[in-house]
């Protein structure tokens, strides 16, 4: 089943995994990308379960939503005919103990966020917004863990816990869900996907300027900068892992690149020349521009949007 929203990188991910690549992270900005990073991994695993169901359900992935001026995110939303069924999605590996109201690494004191806490508060957040929209849909959410090295020990029966050994008994009861949608659910799915926000505006990112990033191609399999010229007209490879592109879709992918980390710079050929440094000719910049973009302005002040 093709998800009704898919599921996208966030802008934080995809800011934090270029500045990752291009210049040295302090160690807690690095241990956030790193969250970032295996939340996304363990969001589209869940992703993989749920594109395998087989009957009548709006699935809504990543929705970003305001009520009340307060913020709230869920990982994955599954509209059927009676319920609207919510889940925020974990990916923790190894041993963790669950202990008066709190999540704790097995051998440690250092609680983690409370997942339970997250999912109340969005719940709580949702049931008005939802109020708001005309429908009178119940909710049921559930923390989903998905990484099958997780194991949470004391876990509460009372609370709504799924554990990786029961995510395909999950699936197995979600698609036996007699469920027949109408124009009323697809209403309610569109005007969710029309208010969710690309950007929370709790996200902050380390300091970054144009200067002090390293010039390149980022690799589109392994990230890593790639800061050698090339002699081939036609593609790059990646002298990491050795993957193999288009110098067209390396050009196209450095723009956005360029784009989503400095969104006020003026696209043209000269920018975009020093920015992915191994490119030999310019005219093959330009070219590569005029077929994607369009063009802006005249003489020495075009540019391309």
């Amino acid at each position: 089943m093709h998800p009704y929203k898919p599921r996208t990188k966030s802008k934080e991910l995809r800011i934090y995994s270029s500045l990752n690549a291009r210049m040295e992270l302090s160690s807690k900005d690095k241990l956030h990308y790193s969250h970032l990073e295996k939340g996304y991994q363990g969001e589209v695993f869940f992703d993989q379960l749920t594109s395998k169901l087989q009957n009548d359900l709006y699935i809504l992935n990543d929705l970003c939503l305001e009520q009340n001026k307060s913020s709230f995110q869920m990982d994955t939303l599954i509209i059927s005919q009676r319920t609207i069924y919510q889940y925020e999605v974990k990916n923790h590996e190894g041993d963790y103990r669950y202990e008066s109201g709190n999540f704790y690494p097995k051998l440690s004191k250092e609680e983690i966020k409370n997942p339970l806490d997250q999912l109340k508060r969005s719940k709580s957040l949702f049931r008005p917004l939802l109020k708001n929209l005309g429908s009178q849909l119940p909710i049921e959410g559930s923390v989903t863990f998905v990484n099958p090295n997780f194991t949470l020990y004391q876990a509460p029966l009372n609370e709504p816990i799924i554990h990786p050994t029961q995510l395909n008994n999950l699936m197995k009861e979600l698609n036996e869900i007699p469920s027949k949608l109408t124009n009323h659910h697809k209403m309610l799915a569109d005007k969710l996907i029309s208010m969710h926000q690309t950007e929370s505006p709790y996200t902050r990112y380390p300091p970054y300027s144009y200067d002090r990033m390293e010039k390149g191609v980022l690799c589109a399999w392994c990230n890593s900068v790639i800061s050698s010229p090339t002699d081939d007209r036609m593609k790059i490879v990646c002298n990491t892992c050795g993957h193999v592109e288009t110098i067209d879709s390396a050009v196209l992918r450095s723009v956005e690149e360029l784009k989503l980390l400095f969104p006020g710079i003026k696209i043209t050929t000269n920018n975009v020349y020093a920015w992915c440094k191994v490119i030999e000719s310019k005219k093959q910049i330009s070219r590569i521009l005029k077929e994607h973009y369009t063009l802006v302005g005249f003489g020495q002040w075009t540019y391309y949007e």
